[in-house]
């Protein structure tokens, strides 16, 4: 499809949260833009968003970083689905998941949202859950640490030494999905079969 494709990382906002394992959906859509060269500016639709292709001839993006904490994702992203007329089948969420092992990408097309409350509120806001969403594997808590407190700290000195090639997978599987479809960019991230 040649878009353009509206592209949400979620996270929360403010410099005391962008380190965040909760936003390493934020840093991927941010490395997106750095590609694009395409700065973000302040929306009406409460959001940060930049414009652009990733390469020449590719498809558009619009990028987009939600301005609200994370459980009220929705109320942003179904305000700029109706400004740039963007179907569902056109949105790509990139989020963290604790399910998921830090390092490893899942891919996948509706269903349910798995406890995430950004993805929970955007398929709320939107009346459907059936849209993209690229899943950033954080891992779960080491001990009887919380899943509150572990998303809510920054990634470990031995993940950000990853961390930065990780983030760049994120942005390709994006620019995968958006050329060539979900199902390549599947047999491309998965290990397993997908669920």
């Amino acid at each position: 499809m040649e878009g353009p494709w509206l592209v949400v990382g979620l996270g929360n906002p403010g410099p005391g949260y962008a380190g965040n394992r909760h936003n390493v959906g934020q840093m991927a859509v941010a490395e997106l833009a750095r590609r694009a060269s395409a700065p973000f500016k302040s929306h009406k639709a409460n959001a940060m968003v930049a414009e652009g292709r990733t390469v020449a001839g590719g498809p558009r993006f619009i990028l987009a970083k939600p301005n609200t904490f994370m459980n009220l994702s929705g109320g942003p992203v179904a305000a700029l689905m109706k400004f740039y007329k963007i179907e569902p089948a056109q949105l790509i969420v990139l989020h963290d998941e604790l399910d998921i092992p830090f390092d490893t990408l899942k891919l996948k097309v509706g269903g349910g949202h798995g406890g995430h409350n950004g993805v929970r509120d955007i398929a709320a806001a939107i009346s459907t859950p059936e849209f993209t969403r690229v899943r950033i594997g954080i891992g779960r808590p080491p001990g009887r640490q919380s899943a509150a407190d572990f998303v809510l700290k920054d990634f470990s000195s031995d993940e950000r030494k990853v961390l930065p090639i990780f983030v760049s997978d994120s942005a390709d599987a994006v620019e995968l999905v958006a050329t060539t479809g979900l199902i390549a960019a599947q047999l491309k991230y998965h290990t397993a079969p997908s669920a």
